[in-house]
């Protein structure tokens, strides 16, 4: 077996330094769900006021949400919490963890949330496929190869 030499840098790695943190998942869950004020998000997460303050911030900052203005007659002006492209597209990462956990950490009742096609009512499914089509099942059907933006130095 070769071994593949480390990237100087990692897209996992920078990945998790943006959204590998509990409350910004179940901060994200929520907006997947339509949930877009700060009340709602905390209570729908249960996050400590601060905590989520942070990771909304940090969601702007990097632009996985963005602030959209709203005035309750009456009150004064807040923010609602939308997502952008770029925070839509952790969609599929937050569906994995689900499916993973509902096969490997639901009770015996099954799984607390199922999650169906709104147009068929049929159950959503998750693939890797490759570029022509096949599917691909595991770790063992791929070929990890370095990337142009590795940075790694040739000799």
């Amino acid at each position: 077996m070769s071994v593949i030499p480390r990237p100087n840098n990692c897209s996992i790695e920078r990945t998790l330094d943006i959204v590998g943190e509990k409350w910004t998942f179940l901060v994200l869950r929520e907006a997947f769900g339509g949930v877009r004020r700060f009340a709602d998000m905390q209570a729908t997460t249960g996050a400590p006021r601060q905590v989520l303050s942070a990771r909304l911030q940090r969601l702007v900052d990097e632009g996985l949400m963005r602030k959209e203005p709203y005035r309750v007659p009456g009150q004064r002006q807040r923010d609602e919490y939308r997502l952008t492209d770029k925070g839509r597209d952790l969609y599929p990462i937050l569906v994995a963890l689900m499916h993973w956990g509902d096969t490997y950490t639901a009770d015996d009742d099954g799984p607390p949330m199922l999650m169906t096609h709104r147009d068929c009512g049929a159950p959503v499914e998750q693939y890797m496929r490759c570029a022509d089509g096949h599917e691909v099942h595991g770790p063992r059907e791929v070929t990890a190869l370095i990337g142009p933006g590795a940075g790694l130095k040739s000799a």
